[in-house]
């Protein structure tokens, strides 16, 4: 298979990770004849230090070109920091999910039973945790019509029933491929715009009578994530409450940097670590680099190279059953981010990880 991929490494630990998924998508082409072509483009704090602009022109017209795109990270203390700056890297961000479509961002929260001791909840809680979580992203509360004055502010709620559908069908298709389970995360009991949601999802179930459908308002679903969160498979939810589902269940599994993501769109899909850019591990070669090369396996997942992404998957399981890994998951015996990146890449291959891993 031959495959253009768009690179954005964005900023801090952001090129750092993106280099260590390329070396584990290199290693995958050479066991399996494929053929990817990588092509660079700026976005974040380095595409405004270099052009002004958080999404040049260039990088949309490159990831416009490519059949995936692989994003790094997005910030940069020096902007958050400045409240009177009117350009800040994150523009990129959402500029980027806007020019290609993105309007489902799907992250998957799996929780590794060797690192069950790293997680805030009690261990008997986290028996059989691996869900899916779907969000809407191009509607509700962020993007409706904004009103302000000295005294009074509004942010309005706004659906239609095509934003609904198209993510739901994507939920109710992964749910057909997963367990069978969907849970809709809304607030019907008070908002409008949730019952469209219902609405919506309730005529579809028609069209998945093998997919068991139940429902949660937000305020409960926060609650149950931490009660039992092993209860849920697949998620789908609005964009606000997507955004606070899935950071709230990003921490269960103990680190940010187990946690892969992927954006849909029509015709473009964006693969990009949870994490943010965490500038102070950069240059480091400290950053655990798992998440992106956990979306990079996504990306495979979504090009139909199935046994790849096993492979990918089977590597990163057996890494941390051996204890190499980075600090945040092994503070006793950490390694670099570097030897992490070559042990996977070994097992890929099917060679002996002694000679390049120091504490195996």
């Amino acid at each position: 298979m031959e495959k253009k991929i768009a690179v954005l490494k964005g900023d801090g630990i952001g090129p750092e990770v993106i280099s260590h998924a390329i070396e584990v998508l290199d290693a995958i082409a050479d066991k399996y004849n494929h053929t990817f072509h990588y092509k660079h483009a700026l976005i974040g704090g380095y595409a405004i230090d270099e052009t002004g602009d958080p999404l040049p022109q260039m990088t949309v017209d490159t990831c416009t070109d490519s059949d995936a795109v692989l994003l790094g990270a997005i910030g940069d203390p020096k902007y958050d920091n400045n409240p009177n700056a009117t350009i800040r890297p994150e523009q990129g961000l959402l500029a980027i999910r806007k020019v290609l479509g993105l309007y489902a961002n799907v992250r998957p929260v799996k929780v590794y039973s060797d690192l069950k001791k790293l997680s805030p909840l009690k261990e008997d809680r986290l028996d059989n945790v691996d869900m899916v979580i779907y969000r809407e992203l191009t509607g509700g509360i962020y993007f409706g019509e904004k009103k302000k004055s000295a005294s009074e502010a509004s942010d309005l709620c706004h659906y239609q029933r095509y934003e609904i559908e198209r993510i739901a069908k994507l939920a109710f298709d992964e749910a057909s491929r997963r367990d069978y389970r969907l849970c809709l995360v809304d607030k019907a009991n008070v908002l409008e715009s949730s019952r469209l949601w219902r609405r919506v999802v309730q005529e579809m179930c028609r069209d998945y009578p093998e997919v068991t459908v139940s429902y949660l308002y937000i305020d409960n679903a926060a609650m149950q994530l931490i009660l039992n969160p092993g209860q849920f498979d697949v998620i789908l939810t609005s964009n606000m409450f997507g955004d606070i589902l899935s950071d709230e269940a990003s921490v269960i599994g103990g680190s940010l940097g187990m946690l892969p993501s992927a954006s849909f769109g029509d015709k473009h899909r964006l693969y990009e670590p949870v994490h943010g850019s965490y500038p102070q591990a950069a240059g480091k070669d400290i950053a655990n680099p798992f998440a992106m090369i956990m979306s990079a396996s996504m990306m495979l997942r979504d090009f139909g190279l199935i046994q790849e992404a096993d492979d990918i998957q089977s590597a990163i399981e057996d890494c941390i059953k051996l204890g190499i890994s980075t600090e945040d998951i092994n503070r006793d015996d950490a390694n670099r981010s570097s030897e992490v990146t070559k042990a996977l890449c070994n097992l890929i291959a099917g060679e002996s990880l002694h000679s390049t891993v120091r504490n195996v």
